[in-house]
């Protein structure tokens, strides 16, 4: 039972922050904002519930990067409150360190690269850095490390049994395929 409701938390604010990330991108100037803030903090209540999905399999790096990752959502809801690069440069290095030291736990624990399972968060890591990293910045290859990110998490919730966690990516893979086809499109005109 437990089980089934961090899924349901963690899936549906994580699922949110897609959502959210998909309006901004349909919308311009203050409602856009609104939006930005609205998805960096859903992102943000989701994540305690990811990181003890993650400690609970011995996914050490998607743990990892995931609780350091709060500070890539910190910095972007900062960015859409205050304007990009106007954020604490101490933000962008604590994320960095988290992802190595659940890297380098993860190769301890294992004893290297030794599973499946790890490979895929080495993709969940990648793409969520990199994609927080750049959406707070708002590029669009933000986007792009997202995709990364759900494809490799949903697969490792199919590995791990977790229905509700793979339902939750693959659905929010649709909205962040559209949301960089959007700004893709706002970007050429």
């Amino acid at each position: 039972m437990l089980q089934i409701l961090f899924q349901v938390w963690g899936g549906l604010f994580y699922l949110l922050n897609k959502i959210f990330f998909s309006r901004a991108e349909r919308t311009t100037n203050n409602n856009q904002r609104t939006w930005l803030i609205w998805s960096w903090a859903v992102y943000l209540i989701g994540l305690p519930a990811w990181v003890i999905i993650f400690v609970a399999e011995r996914n050490w790096m998607a743990a990892a990067v995931e609780a350091g990752g709060a500070t890539g959502m910190l910095l972007g809801l900062i960015n859409a409150i205050k304007g990009v690069d106007r954020e604490p440069k101490w933000l962008d290095y604590i994320a960095r360190l988290a992802a190595v030291l659940g890297i380098i736990y993860s190769l301890y624990d294992f004893g290297g690269i030794t599973t499946l399972n790890q490979i895929l968060e080495f993709g969940i890591v990648v793409g969520f850095l990199l994609g927080t990293y750049f959406l707070a910045k708002q590029k669009l290859c933000g986007y792009l490390w997202l995709i990364l990110m759900n494809v490799s998490n949903a697969w490792l919730m199919s590995i791990e049994h977790y229905p509700w966690l793979l339902l939750q990516q693959v659905i929010s893979l649709g909205f962040v395929v559209d949301a960089y086809w959007i700004k893709r499109k706002n970007l050429q005109k």
